[in-house]
């Protein structure tokens, strides 16, 4: 700082003597204006830290999600932003009606000791050399070419190299200037382009705001002023520059000492270069109007000037990186780290049908696994998220609903109808003989009948379990064969055909248990006769109130039956009590069979799983790979989306290293340049 103090006050002095004397002592304080960098030798320091992040800006690393350290210079339109770019770069920047920056230009300033600059673009892979006289021509041309011709923005953006004697170190980026009305030629959505691109750059922690306001406006109404706030809300990382001093200098000393708009790094004031100036005769009258005007002369020395607005950023971006290089540093060692894992976990490339072969094995051996987890022991360690995936809990939750299906079926409602069935088919298998024997063939018919109206749901419910098993027995082998896109509809076709086989069987099966019911009625479970016995014990009163109950009841209320309407029973009093036992027996002996239904199911369904994980299921993948259309041989030819990512990784390794190179050379320097 104080050598941009020195500087300053030097200019002022001589001022004066420029007022008294329009002859050879301007010419020379002008030509000693020329001949003095903006800033001093501190440069000599900085530059190596901003060639770092040059170079890794360069190697586009913002790409791998690593934010660099960046001066983003935002304003709105015509707030004087490429007067203030013109006079740090020496140079002219195109100019004209409405937005002149159409895409993010990256401004890289290079103080050199040769005379003759040396100006650089870079855009679209290629660089492109111009000079001062045809740079504000090169650069609308750069900017056609990127943005097309017309008035539309772009957001890929246009790098502008300077080497020139006497300018700050410095890289900055300008972004269009934020207007809300399209002209003729632009989209309607003009000013939300825009801000998409500044909110891009600014939002960041790394990035430092270089904030344009006219001193013509009030700060509080600048949109960029509002963006800035919206992802810098302390203001900590950003500085404002006030251009158009001379237009309006009544109370500006009191705009930029209030401070009502949270400017945490404060003002720099700023006379824009007019007409045909040089910009040395632009800083000698800059220096002059806030030496001797009555108003601007009262704001300190410190904040005003473009040698004190370089000083400022080239000490501001010299921190930001000192600060920001160690968690560069880390990021790019991360990243790279992470990298390289990913590379490694992916399948190596096979050159032999060896290869092949072993990865072939090795798909298999880790999809049994998986299986063996899911569907058999009921791990999820795999899928902890997916439930759809935790198997053994899902068929569980299936049996539960299944076996509510049987119980609430109709046919399973005791109370309907009550002893009416029983009745009808003990009339038609009455025969002569003894009066008070129960037919069996009765109770097989009612028996077969029920078993018949329910025989549908063990086999929807076999084959929607099948279809479970399938969805999840595909979603393992798609899983472990990801990077083999060749075999996977091999794979998939395998999986369904196995499924189909297994499917098939446990149908039969369940056809089968269901023509077992039919065929007659057994069982060795004690529940039967315990039950039986204790539904009879209501027996005589039943038959009381139905027959001898002078009170006729027309309802009457029984243990596991409810409340039963009796009326139509006394019309059959010689066979009621045939019906009544025949009830109570079915009654009993149907819990059985459903319960029979319910557990030779569970059963089934472990037994099947157990035997398509442990035998079928790599025979089936086997047979189906090596047979007509097969072919191991395919798993040499590498999917495209595979091929893609192994590409991409390596390009991203390739990058994070040289990045790496990059950032170790000047880490041992950090040190010195944050004091």
């Amino acid at each position: 700082m104080a050598g941009v103090k020195s500087t300053a006050s030097s200019v002022k002095k001589k001022s004066s003597t420029v007022v008294q004397r329009e002859d050879e002592n301007s010419l020379a304080l002008i030509q000693a204006v020329q001949d003095a960098p903006i800033t001093s030798s501190y440069n000599d320091r900085i530059r190596p830290l901003l060639d770092t992040v040059d170079k890794l800006r360069h190697l586009m690393v913002t790409r791998e999600g690593i934010q660099l350290p960046t001066i983003v210079v935002v304003g709105d339109q015509s707030s004087g932003k490429s007067s203030v770019l013109e006079s740090l770069a020496g140079i002219h920047l195109p100019r004209g009606q409405g937005i002149c920056t159409r895409v993010p230009l990256i401004m890289r300033l290079q103080h050199q000791p040769l005379p003759q600059p040396e100006l650089f673009l870079e855009f679209n892979g290629k660089v492109v050399r111009t000079d001062e006289e045809h740079v504000s021509e090169a650069i609308n041309l750069a900017t056609d070419e990127i943005a097309g011709l017309g008035k539309g923005i772009s957001n890929a953006p246009l790098t502008l190299e300077v080497r020139k004697n006497g300018v700050p170190d410095l890289t900055m980026v300008d972004l269009p200037g934020i207007t809300r009305v399209p002209v003729h030629g632009q989209p309607e959505n003009i000013y939300d382009q825009i801000k998409e691109i500044i909110m891009e750059y600014i939002t960041p922690e790394e990035s430092i705001i270089l904030n344009v306001l006219s001193a013509t406006v009030d700060f509080t109404t600048c949109e960029s002023i509002r963006m800035s706030q919206m992802v810098d809300k302390t203001g900590e990382r950003t500085l404002a520059v006030v251009t158009k001093s001379d237009k309006a200098p009544e109370g500006l000393l009191e705009k930029v000492t209030a401070d009502d708009v949270n400017i945490g790094l404060g003002y720099v004031c700023v006379r824009n270069r007019i007409g045909e100036e040089s910009y040395a005769e632009a800083r000698v009258e800059e220096a002059r109007l806030f030496e001797t005007h009555p108003q601007l002369s009262k704001i300190d020395n410190s904040i005003v000037g473009i040698p004190v607005l370089a000083q400022k950023l080239v000490q501001i971006q010299a921190a930001s990186i000192a600060r920001n290089l160690p968690a560069i540093v880390k990021s790019i060692n991360d990243k790279l780290a992470m990298n390289v894992a990913e590379l490694k976990r992916m399948p190596p490339k096979m050159s032999s049908v060896s290869e092949a072969m072993t990865a072939f094995m090795q798909i298999i051996g880790l999809a049994k696994e998986s299986l063996r987890k899911i569907v058999v022991r009921g791990e999820f360690d795999e899928y902890p998220d997916l439930q759809n995936m935790h198997c053994t809990a899902r068929l569980v939750e299936m049996l539960n609903q299944y076996s509510d299906e049987l119980h609430k079926h109709a046919e399973t409602k005791p109370a309907k109808n009550f002893l009416m069935e029983e009745i009808m088919v003990l009339e038609e298998a009455k025969g002569i003989g003894l009066p008070n024997f129960l037919p069996r063939t009765a109770f097989l018919t009612i028996l077969q009948k029920k078993v018949k109206c329910i025989s549908s749901i063990p086999i929807s419910f076999a084959e929607k379990v099948w279809n479970y098993v399938e969805e999840v027995v595909i979603s393992v082998i798609m899983q472990h064969s990801e990077n083999y896109y060749q075999l996977q509809l091999s794979f998939r076709r395998a999986g369904h055909n196995l499924i189909a086989k297994m499917k098939e069987r446990s149908v039969n099966w369940v056809m089968e248990i269901v023509e077992m019911e039919k065929l007659t009625d057994y069982t060795c479970n004690p529940e039967y006769l315990s039950d039986w016995n204790t539904l009879m014990s209501q027996q005589d009163a039943f038959m009381k109130d139905v027959l001898t109950n002078e009170e006729r009841p027309a309802k009457i209320k029984l243990n596991s039956f409810g409340e039963i309407e009796v009326g139509k029973l006394r019309d059959y009093p010689h066979v009621l009590q045939q019906a009544f036992d025949m009830k109570m027996r079915m009654t009993a002996y149907w819990k059985i069979v459903l319960k029979r239904l319910v557990d030779c199911m569970a059963l089934h369904l472990l037994l099947s799983v157990g035997n398509l994980v442990n035998r079928e299921f790599e025979i089936e993948i086997v047979n189906e790979l090596m047979g007509p259309g097969g072919g191991i041989e395919r798993m040499l030819e590498e999917s495209p989306a595979v091929a893609a990512k192994r590409l991409k990784i390596n390009k991203s390794i390739q990058l994070l290293k040289k990045s790496k190179e990059v950032v170790a050379k000047i880490m041992d320097k950090v040190g010195t340049y944050a004091d």
